[in-house]
């Protein structure tokens, strides 16, 4: 219900973005996660509940200027209730989902000049209501938390906004049964697992052994914090990410010919790794058991001068992919002498080469205009020209 009628209602759209906890029961929008004081000056935590005055089947509008809320009576600093509110007992009979929103009261509070529209009545309602806890404890009613997922289940724990303004949920469609697996989290799994977190795929399966070391950080999205070195990558990542999203599972191991149990439901896999050998049982194992996936790369080198190379994305199709392995377009051998293994530091060429397995994963899935499928695809440096081979064999 919350992305329809935030897509055709400026003022709940204006709701959400502002970050508000915005749901609906039946006829009545609710706002939880609202703070407030009780008369020990304690903080609580309450909603704001309002009626819909359904215009039609998608616009809505305000009955009057009164709101209902579901907690006990605020107070202000002083310990005293707030004045000019209105405050009397109330009932509401909502849903008996949970977390339950119990009412108990309702306020009055009028500006002369009435209220334009929801998004100016609930934001009154709220700063009059959580003023006191917000300077006394700090908090805030801006939690953008989400919790009417019975609609959609929703694997993000934060509203997807991306989706309800740009209007591609039939597009978003095609993530929901995929379980994808990012096998490397180095400088350009790192990105992938980035990216992947935030698209709306059921599940994100991630692996790596290896430790998180100051090295690592300039090649790597996000913040680093100095408690994550020696910590292994998996460790870091988990904890950077298990805020965002449900369905995350990144684990502290390599994967190797004997990982079947770790692959078990995954529908589609990114294999990031450096090693060749380990690519080479990586690439065995996924065509082995039916999962499509696409491997990437990189190539550097300097010669007295800048440095040159490219970034490689090859996609294993499940109906080609021992076609594509016998054309030998990945490495399967340990390289000696490329600069990569330096440790140099070059998050932009990984987070290009991320971003482009990412878009060639979603063009698989219909999300991007597929008008030639590719299986391999070069994007070079110097000329920074991009070559591809396509499916035309």
């Amino acid at each position: 219900m919350l992305p329809i009628l935030a897509s055709h209602n400026d003022d709940i759209r204006r709701l959400v973005e502002r970050g508000y906890a915005v749901t609906f029961d039946s006829d009545y929008l609710v706002v939880r996660d609202i703070p407030y004081l009780n008369n020990a000056r304690e903080l609580q935590w309450g909603a704001i509940v309002t009626l819909l005055e359904f215009v039609d089947e998608v616009k809505v509008t305000q009955k009057n200027h009164q709101v209902s809320f579901a907690g006990g009576a605020p107070h202000d600093l002083d310990g005293r209730p707030i004045l000019n509110i209105g405050d009397t007992p109330h009932t509401v009979p909502l849903s008996d989902t949970e977390p339950r929103v119990i009412v108990e009261r309702q306020f009055s509070n009028k500006p002369d000049a009435g209220y334009v529209d929801f998004f100016d009545k609930i934001d009154r309602y709220a700063t009059i209501i959580s003023g006191p806890a917000i300077e006394l404890h700090g908090v805030t009613p801006l939690t953008f938390r989400t919790y009417d997922n019975a609609e959609g289940e929703s694997v993000f724990k934060f509203r997807d906004m991306l989706t309800a303004r740009a209007e591609i949920d039939d597009l978003t469609a095609a993530f929901n049964d995929e379980v994808v697996a990012v096998i490397g989290l180095g400088g350009t799994g790192g990105y992938v697992l980035d990216l992947m977190v935030k698209t709306p795929v059921r599940e994100v399966r991630g692996f790596d052994a290896d430790g998180y070391h100051v090295h690592n950080a300039y090649r790597s999205p996000g913040r680093l914090l100095g408690e994550e070195l020696g910590m292994t990558k998996a460790e870091v990542y988990a904890n950077r990410y298990e805020n965002f999203r449900h369905g995350l599972k990144i684990e502290t191991k390599f994967i190797d010919s004997g990982s079947h149990d770790e692959l078990i439901g995954v529908t589609f896999a990114f294999v990031c790794v450096d090693k060749g050998t380990a690519r080479a049982a990586i690439v065995d194992l996924l065509i082995a058991k039916g999962i499509p996936f696409i491997d990437v790369g990189m190539g550097l080198a300097r010669r007295n001068g800048p440095i040159k190379g490219s970034m490689r994305v090859t996609h294993f199709a499940k109906d080609r992919a021992n076609e594509v392995r016998d054309m030998r377009l990945v490495p399967t051998h340990d390289a000696q002498d490329d600069i990569y293994k330096t440790n140099m530091q070059i998050a932009e060429l990984n987070a290009l080469n991320a971003c482009l397995a990412v878009i060639l994963y979603k063009k698989q899935l219909g999300f991007y205009v597929d008008d030639e499928a590719l299986y391999n695809l070069l994007f070079e440096i110097g000329d920074m020209r991009v070559m591809s081979q396509r499916d035309e064999v």
